[in-house]
């Protein structure tokens, strides 16, 4: 007996000694990795809190790190740590922690100790809900976040992706104004207000955008962004756009009833989601997984150093952002942090679709697997972005999502560059024209923009402004548009680069670009007050500028009535007529074709009953030039449905000869049935 307990002495010794040892071993691979491509991976799903009320397990990803804590609070702000406690590392580089007992409303961080010392505690990266301003992270049980009757939530239909119509609005600006007539001013509740009015009796928020007819509203970023920007404790104090990440999974607080509880944004952004899609509107958000707010104090440096951030060759962060930093997409971790972050809003908050901010620094392969993995929730779920970066980046050019490489991508459009700057002018130039301002040569970029950047054999691509070959496989991928938040707004481009018009002739010019984009192939993109003919008082890069620069004035609705009518009735126009959102390139070949190009005019028959269109022909013609013009038509027995700014799907006149004036600076469309 004695020798057996001899024996099982020593062989716990030993047994101890080896668990050191692997300890050890941890510890030395654990900060002996040459580069990140040496890093441990971690394909589980369950990274972050997993909260339930007899027990919560935190994981976080950190190879490199010698040590890490949670930090247990009572409180989303102030007060002293209730405890501390270490967590343990795993060989794919997990950190983890269970935690017994309910600490539901209770509040965490994660501290690192890393090169000898402890790190600034912060937030998970993969953190769901936090107290004001973000700098804790909450337990949480979100199926308490849940508004009523959210199981039966359900996306409005969508047959199409070339059926969508985007409204690109910031939450604040819509409801900020007194002339709003909304209570909820500046949040996500806001939005969704119904029955508001302004003081001419107008409707405003939910009640306009029904009755202006768009499809979806596409949220400028309204995740969790730094306080710096904007503080959730003085939410009147600062604006901001948003785009300077701080938590990516959680809800912006600032556009919340009550910032200080992690559960109400929840709550609240769900809400949002269902009202409008209770009223036929689906929701996009905007996404920035391209930087973060700040660098060497974000979420991502804090917990795992260095390794979300591509570099320079002399170590510095390299910036195709402009903003200080650039994500490394093509990295494991990051490329399933993305892919993870956006099938999570996709789910928990049956959003229907994400504009991807400056989608050239991200990697091909991981936007077609990201698109891929939305596809399995829902087909429908739409993805685009910007397919260009700020600057250079370490990123191989043949590797980055740019708009030349739109061919390669699956299901995700790209904004066209090359209609916006044609119609109005160089962005960067806010003194350049384009064609619906009276300039000359950019026909050709035109009947671009009308194809979806698509292959036509009557487009001239040499001589399109800034792209030498079509980029479209499907007309699908391409945004058109003529404005959005970046830069002036349509009016104020105008009121700039033709100083020498009238505002009688502006507003024609601003409603010949409408006409344009929304009768144009592709997905129809405009940007949020464009049919009051917004203005930002001539502030070109609003960001940070204050409401009275960035806010809705409601009564311009009154003001600008006819602009208003023509908008929307534009926007019927193309719901009522699927010759104007053919699916297919082939198609797009066969029934439409160019009438001869002249300068600042550009015309195009959609013949043969297009895409099941009860219009069996329609003669659609553009005229940049400012005096009427007379234009060989088409032999047929026309009937005009749009001249200038009127618009009568009935028809005005039938006219059956061969040639017809046209407005100056206006659109004619013609019918045959």
């Amino acid at each position: 007996m004695l020798q057996q307990l001899k024996h099982l002495k020593l062989f716990a010794i030993i047994l101890f000694v080896m668990i050191i040892a692997q300890s050890c071993q941890t510890e030395m691979e654990r900060k002996t990795y040459s580069s990140f491509e040496e890093y441990p991976t971690y394909d589980g799903n369950d990274l972050g809190l997993t909260y339930t009320s007899s027990k919560s397990i935190l994981k976080v990803y950190s190879p490199a790190v010698d040590s890490m804590q949670v930090h247990l609070y009572e409180k989303g702000n102030g007060g002293k740590a209730l405890e501390s406690r270490q967590m343990e590392i795993d060989i794919n580089g997990i950190w983890s922690i269970e935690l017994k007992g309910d600490w539901k409303e209770k509040y965490y961080t994660v501290q690192v100790h890393h090169h000898d010392k402890w790190l600034t505690e912060t937030v998970e990266p993969y953190a769901k809900a936090t107290g004001v301003n973000g700098n804790r992270a909450m337990f949480i049980d979100l199926t308490t976040t849940n508004p009523k009757d959210w199981k039966n939530d359900k996306r409005p239909n969508l047959t199409s992706p070339n059926d969508i119509i985007i409204y690109e609005l910031h939450v604040r600006d819509v409801s900020i104004h007194e002339s709003s007539g909304i209570e909820h001013k500046g949040k996500f509740l806001g939005l969704v207000e119904a029955k508001t009015k302004s003081p001419n009796g107008e409707s405003t928020g939910l009640d306009h955008l029904k009755e202006l007819g768009i499809t979806h509203v596409h949220l400028l970023p309204s995740f969790d962004f730094s306080a710096r920007s904007v503080d959730e404790m003085n939410t009147n104090a600062s604006y901001n756009w948003g785009y300077d990440p701080q938590n990516y999974n959680v809800p912006e607080g600032s556009y919340a009833t009550n910032p200080y509880d992690g559960a109400v944004r929840i709550l609240e952004f769900k809400e949002m989601v269902k009202q409008f899609h209770d009223n036929g509107i689906r929701v996009i958000l905007d996404v920035v997984y391209n930087h973060t707010g700040d660098t060497e104090g974000s979420n991502f440096n804090l917990v795992t150093p260095d390794y979300y951030y591509r570099f320079n060759k002399d170590s510095t962060f390299s910036n195709a952002s402009g903003c200080g930093n650039e994500t490394a997409s093509e990295r494991p971790m990051v490329r399933k942090f993305m892919i993870e972050s956006m099938k999570y809003w996709a789910e928990e908050y049956h959003l229907d679709g994400f504009r991807v901010d400056l989608m050239g620094i991200h990697d091909i392969e991981t936007m077609n697997l990201l698109s891929a993995e939305l596809e399995k929730i829902d087909p429908t779920i739409f993805v685009y972005g910007e397919g260009w970066t700020a600057g250079d980046s370490p990123l191989p050019e043949t590797k980055r999502t740019l708009k030349k490489h739109t061919p390669q991508l699956n299901k995700i459009a790209v904004f066209s560059d090359d209609v916006r700057d044609g119609l109005k002018g160089s962005v960067f130039d806010e003194k350049d024209t384009g064609f619906a301002s009276g300039k000359v040569g950019m026909e050709e970029s035109i009947k671009f923009g009308i194809v979806a950047a698509t292959q036509h054999p009557q487009v001239d691509y040499e001589k399109v402004n800034y792209s030498n070959e079509f980029w479209a496989n499907q007309p699908s991928q391409c945004m058109t548009y003529v404005s959005c938040h970046d830069n002036h707004t349509l009016f104020d481009k105008l009121v700039i680069s033709r100083e020498d018009a009238t505002e009688a002739e502006r507003l024609k010019m601003h409603k010949l670009a409408g006409a344009i984009v929304l009768t144009s192939q592709g997905v129809s993109f405009l940007h949020a007050g464009i049919e009051l003919a917004r203005t930002k008082d001539g502030v070109e890069n609003s960001y940070k500028s204050p409401d009275s620069i960035n806010q809705f004035v409601w009564e311009r609705k009154s003001e600008y009535k006819s602009h208003f009518d023509f908008y929307k009735n534009l926007i019927q126009l193309r719901k009522n007529h699927p010759a104007f959102r053919m699916r297919k390139t082939a198609d797009i070949q066969k029934h439409l074709s160019f009438l001869p190009t002249q300068d600042l005019f550009v015309g195009y028959q959609i013949s043969g009953n297009a895409n099941g269109d009860e219009w069996k022909n329609i003669l659609v013609l553009f005229n940049g030039k400012n005096e009427k013009r007379t234009i060989d038509i088409p032999e047929g027995n026309w009937s005009i449905v749009l001249e200038g700014e009127n618009i009568n799907e009935n028809g005005f006149k039938k006219i059956n000869t061969k040639t017809i004036e046209l407005p100056a600076i206006g659109a004619m469309i013609l019918v045959e049935k």
